[in-house]
C-alpha cells in the first residue's frame, strides 16, 4: 500500500492510499506519521523513517459506480487539530484520486455499452 510523506511544524504526517473491498471504493487515510520501526531502522537502505498511523480522516472515493460521491470519515475519539496545510495537502491528494476514478469510469464507458 503506497504512501506520502508530509512534515509540518516539527510533525509528520501520512496518506496511505488502499482499497477498501467493503466500500468498493478507493480509501485515502490521513493520520500521524510514526516512526519506522527498529527493523527498518537497522536497514541502512530503508529510505522511510516514519511510517502511517491509525488514520483518523479516511476519504472514501467510488470507483464502480458513477453516481456515488466521494465521503469523508472522521475516526477519532479526542479532539484532534490538523494544520491548514496538512488538511488541504490531504484533500489534494483526494481530489487526485477522484479524478482518476473518474477518469476510469469514462475510460470504462465504451465498453459497457458493447
Amino acid at each position: 500500500m503506497p504512501w506520502e510523506l508530509q512534515e509540518h511544524a516539527g510533525r509528520h504526517y501520512a496518506v496511505l492510499f488502499h482499497y477498501a473491498l467493503p466500500d468498493d471504493a478507493w480509501a485515502v487515510e490521513l493520520s500521524e506519521a510514526v516512526p519506522a520501526s527498529a527493523k527498518g531502522a537497522e536497514n541502512p537502505d530503508a529510505t522511510e523513517t516514519y511510517g502511517p498511523g491509525a488514520a483518523f480522516l479516511v476519504a472514501l472515493v467510488p470507483d464502480e459506480d458513477p453516481n456515488l460521491q466521494p465521503a469523508v470519515r472522521v475516526y477519532s475519539p479526542d479532539e484532534r487539530v490538523v494544520p491548514y496545510e496538512i488538511m488541504r495537502w490531504f484533500m489534494e491528494q483526494v481530489a487526485d484520486q477522484v479524478e482518476r476514478c473518474r477518469i476510469g469510469f469514462e475510460q470504462e464507458e465504451p465498453e459497457a455499452m458493447d
